[in-house]
């Protein structure tokens, strides 16, 4: 590795005698005869090292020493002295120089102590890459926010990334639970191995031990052929088992076993297999209360909950809604073509003031629709979905102050209601029996409703 050294020194002689010293050493070595020159020296070049003298003519070394502690402060500064003056030297060191050497030098003891100064250097860079590529990190898939509850869940993920620890996110549907899986896995030890994602509800109870941990050829009617599970897939990576709260009491059994011994049996074959993975599971859920209605094992959550992270609902943390949007708009419209600057502080505001039930995922759909409709730059308010609108409108109607009370209250109701029903779609997607759940009605109450108050749903609704 090549480092960059500057000699500054108002005796050309000795600046050529240590360029030619330091210059075996895969050094470039930059030279300045007053601190002045050195100062527009380390203004174009990237140095890594300065080796001053202490007396020199216009600014010494002790102003330029301050000078630099002060443009460029991770910057080493070895101050050269005469053995007449350590006291300079050691002032020098309270200043805050590197270390010193003693005119006369010796070559040996100069290479030792410019040896030390760089790999101080090289320490300073890789820690200030570190910090850098983990504020890019936290950028990633959308980890995007600096509210006080989301600077603790990023906390958290800092923390927990490059242990091996089972980990358990919690939070409402839409609030970026896989999103923090990945991002826990990516910028952890296990980053160069796979990351298997599994959704315990969207497999049929039947199919889930097999999905889980692989079946030999001929275990059950239609295992055509040995199939690995998702176990093994993600052996020496991570395994996501989202929504876990939905898996069989039958089946967590075995998921303990697997986590406790780190052993599988495929459906079909006695013999057990060694993995190695990390878990990480999710859930919408309150699993303790799932507990207490024995419809999940205790000592499974007990296992699962080593480190706990909980994600606030995007309504807990507002002033992430503006740099979230603007995160949504750049990437959406790079995809469609489209260059968007930013929201008008309108449509932020609109933004602002709605609940937003589908957290994170709801906001990206919201924008999403913005930024297909708008015709400018600039996302306006009339680009937005109009139910931010009608929850607003419905939730300001709801609370009626004193003295006050709708001229017509079936039709104040029914906005209400629409309203709510307008949200849970976007949070569905377009899902009727999905958003009946959310708003907890039956299928059949929730399409009387949509005939009723004259909703058309297409397939997904924006």
């Amino acid at each position: 590795m090549t480092h960059n050294v500057l000699v500054v020194d108002d005796e050309p002689k000795l600046c050529d005698l240590l360029a030619s010293a330091l210059g075996q050493n895969s050094i470039q070595v930059f030279t300045a005869g007053n601190g002045l020159h050195a100062l527009k020296v380390l203004e174009c070049e990237d140095i890594d090292l300065v080796i001053s003298d202490w007396r020199m003519p216009g600014m010494d070394g002790p102003q330029l020493l301050a000078e630099i502690k002060s443009r460029f402060p991770q910057l080493p500064v070895i101050v050269m002295t005469a053995y007449s003056t350590v006291k300079n030297a050691v002032q020098s060191m309270r200043n805050g120089a590197f270390d010193y050497i003693a005119k006369p030098f010796d070559i040996d003891e100069l290479d030792i102590t410019v040896s030390k100064a760089l790999q101080f250097r090289d320490i300073l860079k890789d820690n200030q890459r570190m910090r850098a590529e983990l504020d890019e990190h936290q950028q990633i898939d959308s980890l995007i926010g600096d509210s006080p509850s989301f600077r603790r869940v990023l906390h958290a993920i800092d923390s927990v990334r490059e242990s091996n620890a089972t980990i358990l996110l919690t939070g409402e549907s839409g609030t970026g639970k896989e999103m923090v899986a990945r991002a826990i896995h990516k910028h952890g030890n296990r980053a160069d191995k796979p990351f298997v994602a599994v959704n315990c509800a969207a497999i049929p109870e039947g199919l889930l031990e097999s999905e889980m941990f692989g079946h030999r050829k001929g275990a059950f009617t239609g295992a055509v052929a040995d199939r690995v599970g998702r176990f093994m897939q993600a052996d020496k990576g991570t395994l996501f088992l989202d929504e876990i709260g939905e898996m069989p009491l039958a089946l967590q059994a075995k998921i303990l076993r697997a986590l406790q011994e780190r052993v599988i049996e495929p459906v079909g074959d006695p013999r057990e297999r060694k993995v190695d993975v990390r878990v990480i599971a999710a859930t919408n859920k309150n699993l303790l209360d799932a507990v207490a209605k024995r419809e999940f094992r205790e000592d499974l959550y007990y296992r699962l909950n080593v480190f706990p992270i909980p994600l606030p609902a995007l309504r807990e943390r507002v002033e992430d809604i503006a740099p979230l949007a603007r995160h949504f708009a750049h990437t959406l419209g790079a995809t469609a073509g489209k260059r968007f600057t930013g929201f008008s502080a309108e449509a932020l505001q609109a933004m602002a003031h709605y609940s937003w039930p589908g957290n994170i995922r709801e906001l990206q759909n919201c924008v999403e629709r913005a930024t297909i409709v708008a015709s400018g730059a600039v996302i306006e308010e009339e680009d937005l979905p109009a139910y931010l609108f009608a929850s607003n409108a419905g939730t300001s109607g709801a609370l009626v102050t004193e003295g006050s009370v709708p001229a017509d209250l079936e039709a104040a109701l029914a906005e209400v209601e629409k309203a709510y029903i307008l949200a849970a779609l976007a949070q569905s997607n377009g899902v009727q029996a999905a958003a009946a759940q959310l708003i907890g009605i039956s299928e059949r109450s929730f399409w009387y409703r949509l005939k009723k108050l004259g909703i058309h749903v297409d397939k997904i609704v924006r």
